[in-house]
């Protein structure tokens, strides 16, 4: 199948389902009172439905929910799809979105922001539904950017402005000598390097609208941390524990986030070349070491399984955006994204989530697997022909 007919048939899906869907992380929106019955019993739930290739959601009471981060990823294609089409469709589901997203904010904060449409919950947490992260916020800033840049939207603009408050101001950060990284939510302070730079480029758009250097010197010192973390090969580590100094050694499509976020920061603010060497070397790793050479991805290095939807989204996403760095990362995100195609899209139009060793998670993830896909997919033509 071309690329163009597999966009055409992903987007017929998601408007099929009114852009609403299931979560891999949406377990415990069940009926099934699961963080009643103690620590270990949410967590098990929702680890054991993340592997469960059978779709038992509708029978244990999860409903298809709306998922705010889903909404951002798809201003952000259909912004772009205007600019390819000038199909003023594409500006009226962004404006439907923009007008929800202004609605339904996360209560009790004074500046924009945003949390995933379900209670999430770790060994350590339980996280409530739609207390907001740097991450979603982020996501949702990047969709508004792309269409404040056709509009010039005055909401658009005042949104953005908004959650470049909330990064700024409620945001806590640590310090250190490389730099400062944003934390991932204000619950505590913490060190993670794609929710660091995600939080840096909210500020840097946010500068281009209100020229405020505060914002501009913070996404630099930002970026300054991060970058000092590169690993030898070419890595970021996951995150990084401030108070022991150990870091979580997880490689997927995080890669990814941080050469985008960076590479919008280094442009945005006109930081130059000072870090072109590193951004290369972190393409070439995620190239040689994330992907084969047909464009299947492994999953976090140097576990190959399972094949990762998110994974295959971003390498796409990446590649594409990367194409003027060297001339075979176009071929390659073409690569990937065909594939994906052939190996992982339904005959009705969405994607798997999962490729395991010896079974196929093929549940209809909207947030995580279709509204992921789609912005990539669209990415790819978007950037295929922009100069």
């Amino acid at each position: 199948m071309t690329i163009d007919k597999s966009l055409t048939a992903l987007e017929d899906y998601i408007i099929a389902n009114d852009f609403k869907g299931y979560d891999p992380y949406d377990t415990l929106n069940s009926k099934i009172p699961f963080k009643k019955l103690g620590k270990w019993i949410p967590v098990l739930a929702t680890q054991f439905q993340k592997r469960n290739p059978i779709h038992i959601r509708p029978i244990i009471g999860v409903d298809k929910g709306i998922n705010p981060k889903a909404y951002g990823l798809f201003i952000n294609a259909f912004s772009k799809m205007f600019r390819i089409t000038n199909n003023e469709k594409y500006l009226e589901k962004a404006e439907r979105f923009i007008e929800w997203l202004d609605s339904n904010k996360s209560q009790g904060y004074e500046n924009a922001c945003w949390g995933y449409n379900f209670d999430w919950a770790s060994p350590t947490k339980l996280v409530p539904a739609y207390s907001p992260s740097v991450v979603v916020t982020a996501f949702i800033v990047k969709g508004l950017y792309e269409y404040y840049k056709i509009t010039e939207d005055q909401r658009a603009k005042e949104i953005i402005l908004s959650a470049a408050k909330y990064v700024f101001h409620d945001l806590p950060k640590y310090e250190n000598e490389y730099g400062s990284c944003i934390s991932y939510t204000d619950i505590q302070i913490d060190v993670c390097h794609n929710a660091n730079l995600l939080g840096a480029e909210v500020l840097s758009c946010a500068y281009t609208l209100n020229n405020n250097e505060d914002y501009k010197n913070l996404a630099e010192s930002s970026l300054a941390f991060t970058m000092a973390y590169q690993k030898e090969d070419g890595r970021w580590n996951y995150s990084l524990d401030p108070e022991t100094g150990n870091e979580k050694k997880q490689v997927d499509f995080h890669q990814g986030y941080v050469l985008e976020s960076a590479m919008k920061i280094i442009d945005i603010c006109n930081f130059g070349d000072k870090y072109l060497k590193q951004i290369k070397k972190g393409l070439f790793f995620y190239k040689n070491e994330q992907f084969n050479a047909s464009g299947k991805s492994y999953w976090r290095i140097p576990k190959k399984y399972p094949v990762e939807i998110h994974n295959q989204s971003q390498g796409i996403i990446t590649f594409i955006k990367f194409k003027d760095i060297d001339p075979s990362f176009e071929n390659f995100a073409d690569r990937i994204a065909h594939w994906t195609i052939d190996n992982m899209q339904h005959k009705k139009g969405f994607f798997y989530y999962q490729i395991r060793r010896f079974f196929t998670i093929k549940i209809p993830y909207m947030r995580w697997s279709q509204a992921w896909m789609y912005l990539a997919l669209v990415d790819f033509k978007y950037y295929k022909t922009k100069e």
